[in-house]
């Protein structure tokens, strides 16, 4: 290895990194406890040493140009590294205890996150995880919960945003059902079957309508807020409903209507406050969970 050639300055890349995560040089400066100007000498020195450019100037505001999505993720697993070498040279990961309080949806919650809070429990055996499973948000700003999967990027300045992944969802029905009704050729068929609402059945029917699909509360087999609910009785052919791929794919006894169909996207947001840069337990619960939603064989690509 030709190890001259590793002259990499961290403390440019973190400010990088920071500004990414923050959204902005200002909300970046005050994390990191720096001027702003000298965050921005930071990273202008970053862009010289690589010879690119990563960000341009919109307005006030800062936005990634394209070397600087790719590169994004890079300096993501350098700190990731960064911080699992500190915990494991310091014997930290096994000996850090207390509660950390994690909300997500329902369906999150029972099928998502099982297997990271299982290798959780061998990197932290003292740490203890409470789960909300609920899909109402729970505020993090009045600590209702520590860290959030949200499908929506959250407004407070003072939360950290991470999107972790553009996940996709297709539509399922059981096996069951779709042999007793058909399986449908096109979405204008969708009209003459049943559907199992995950909410108010009104949103439902919007939501198919935006896509002129015009169905009543008759298509409405069943109702509930309750997403697993609502996924079991999918299973037992109540009708269709849209689901996470991840979730779909993997169970038992339904299939997806129309396989032709491109799937739905959604944003997956992992969110804290800011006791990341403070909070040993909540840094690696945070950075564990991270490194799984981020990656794209978990859910299954």
């Amino acid at each position: 290895m030709n190890w001259s050639h590793i002259n990499f300055d961290w403390n440019r890349a973190r400010a990088f990194l920071a500004t990414v995560e923050e959204g902005s040089l200002s909300a970046a400066s005050r994390a990191l406890g720096q001027t702003q100007p000298t965050l921005g000498r930071q990273i202008t020195a970053l862009e010289n040493e690589l010879g690119v450019v990563l960000f341009e100037r919109v307005g006030r505001s800062v936005e990634l140009t394209p070397t600087g999505r790719d590169l994004v993720e890079h300096v993501r697993a350098m700190r990731d590294a960064a911080e699992r070498l500190s915990l494991s040279a310091t014997g930290q990961s096994e000996t850090i205890d207390g509660t950390v309080c994690i909300t997500s949806a329902d369906i999150f919650a029972v099928y998502v996150l099982p297997p990271i809070l299982k290798e959780l429990q061998k990197v932290a055996p003292k740490l203890r995880i409470e789960i909300v499973a609920s899909n109402q948000v729970q505020d993090l700003q009045r600590r209702e919960a520590d860290i959030a999967i949200r499908h929506v990027r959250p407004s407070q300045p003072d939360l950290i945003a991470r999107l972790v992944q553009e996940a996709e969802a297709k539509f399922y029905a059981s096996t069951s059902y779709l042999d007793r009704v058909g399986r449908p050729k096109s979405l204008k068929h969708f009209n003459t079957l049943d559907f199992v609402s995950f909410g108010p059945p009104e949103e439902t029917i919007q939501y198919w309508a935006s896509k002129d699909v015009i169905i009543t509360s008759d298509n409405i087999s069943i109702a509930s807020e309750n997403g697993s609910f609502g996924w079991e009785m999918t299973k037992l052919g109540f009708g269709i409903t849209p689901m996470a791929t991840t979730v779909g794919d993997r169970t038992h006894g339904v299939e997806v209507v129309l396989p032709d169909l491109a799937p739905e996207t959604f944003p997956v947001w992992l969110t804290t406050h800011r006791e990341l840069h403070s909070s040993k337990r909540i840094r690696l619960v945070y950075d564990l969970m991270a490194k799984h939603l981020a990656d794209p064989a978990f859910w299954g690509a």
